[in-house]
């Protein structure tokens, strides 16, 4: 096959993004630095919002979500919202981590954050980043924090002492995973972490650390059409969203809504994450900003479409009894949209309709996703998210495999597609004719 120099620019742009953002703080930051870089005025919560027509926007929550957007010139008719999140499994450093006296060796003592597949973070170079709380004298001050280098090793045991090893091994976090530091039972991680910020240990107050994945991404396979990296879910869609609000147009009369959340890999019931009420609040300051009334608020939410982006699971060549019969996505085949009669995805008839309509408006070839019927799969931020803001909303995301490995792969293609499709969705215009009825075109915009 061939990948053009279009799709081969996004993906390694995409790897880039990756690489910045160890955790959601990252993530977060890299994505406000060029949402400000481009006009973005910079809102905060706890303060007045005074908004204008035609103005762009961008306010973070907990230093880990962010949601942009962009308001129409004209009168506010509908909002056109893509929601993705910032985290991914990993392992989160306990208060006072270091764990001394086995083998002269001191471990960190670690948790698991979201459900990560454990084998996988055996035997490589592994680093920490998050943020820390510090006090600067009687101020306490945020800072993001990545080490940045090769700094622990979970290693594995030798086969000889486990010669069971490759029939099946269960791996208890509390023993098995606990990262290697160092052989020097005094230094602390917090010693670490002040020399990479270049402050005094004794000034950190708080702290968010993970343990992160330092594989650089790769771009592989017989035509270079694979894409493998660690954070593939959710970032991928992350970026892809942020792509397609820069490249799309301003509209008339529809708010474009760029959202990464965080926590979704735990539940997402925190005042950061979807169940939260930051999508909710942001859209209800918006109408009011712009002198409407709660009365606006559900006329136009009612004529609103959101899409939850979140990577979906590709056909596996050696399992594919684990996909389902008829619906099996593939690597580079396109926008995938995820269904699920109990709604652990929101995809209906309608939002599905709507987003095959908006994928030929892009030009993008697009993709099923069902369970097999008798395997539950997992949920994503789109059902939880409409508990807070109810509308019209559909699943979508990027065919992927091995999906929470510590390394996951996509298609090379597929990156450049999502962000057109995502463009096309932010331009559009969908209205509720009546309940059942809906009318969606693109916008006549002068693309100069």
């Amino acid at each position: 096959m061939q990948v053009d120099t279009n799709a081969r620019t996004a993906a390694k742009a995409l790897t880039d993004f990756i690489k910045a953002s160890p955790t959601a703080f990252q993530a977060t930051a890299a994505m406000q630095t060029r949402l400000t870089a481009a006009g973005y005025t910079r809102l905060n919560e706890g303060e007045l919002w005074q908004l204008q027509r035609g103005k762009n926007y961008v306010v973070t929550r907990n230093g880990s979500a962010l949601i942009a957007f962009r308001l129409p010139a004209g009168e506010l008719q509908g909002f056109r919202i893509a929601a993705s999140h910032g985290d991914n499994p990993n392992f989160k450093l306990k208060e006072n981590p270091e764990m001394t006296g086995n083998g002269g060796m001191t471990r960190l003592n670690v948790e698991s954050y979201g459900g990560a597949n454990l084998s996988t973070w055996f035997d490589r170079p592994l680093s920490v980043a998050g943020r820390v709380i510090v006090r600067e004298q009687h101020t306490l001050v945020t800072r993001c924090v990545d080490v940045g280098r090769d700094l622990v090793m979970i290693p594995s045991l030798a086969i000889h002492m486990n010669p069971k090893v490759n029939h099946g091994m269960a791996c208890n976090v509390q023993k098995d995973m606990l990262p290697v530091f160092g052989l020097d039972a005094t230094l602390k991680m917090a010693d670490v972490v002040a020399e990479t910020l270049k402050i005094d240990a004794g000034e950190i107050m708080g702290q968010d650390l993970y343990v992160y994945n330092r594989q650089a991404p790769s771009i592989w396979g017989a035509s270079q059409e694979f894409l493998s990296s660690p954070r593939l879910d959710d970032l991928q869609c992350a970026f892809s969203s942020l792509n397609g609000l820069f490249a799309a147009a301003p509209s008339e009369h529809q708010a474009a809504v760029h959202c990464c959340f965080d926590n979704e890999e735990v539940g997402s019931g925190t005042k950061q994450g979807a169940g939260g009420t930051f999508l909710k609040d942001t859209l209800i300051r918006i109408v009011l900003g712009l002198g409407g009334t709660m009365e606006d608020y559900y006329r136009i939410v009612a004529n609103s479409l959101m899409v939850s982006a979140d990577n979906a699971h590709a056909a596996h060549p050696n399992y594919l009894e684990k996909a389902d019969p008829v619906h099996r996505p593939r690597l580079n085949g396109g926008v995938v949209i995820k269904h699920s009669a109990n709604q652990k995805y929101t995809t209906d008839g309608v939002s599905s309709a709507l987003v095959r309509m908006l994928c030929e408006q892009a030009g993008v070839p697009y993709q099923v996703f069902v369970n097999r019927s008798d395997m539950p799969g997992g949920s994503t931020l789109g059902n939880i998210s409409t508990s807070q803001v109810s509308l019209n909303t559909a699943d979508v995301g990027i065919a992927q495999l091995a999906m929470h490995s510590a390394c996951e792969t996509c298609g090379v293609l597929d990156t450049e597609r999502l962000t057109a499709f995502l463009r096309c969705h932010f331009e559009s215009g969908m209205t509720a004719e009546t309940d059942g009825r809906f009318r969606i075109a693109e916008e006549s915009h002068d693309k100069d």
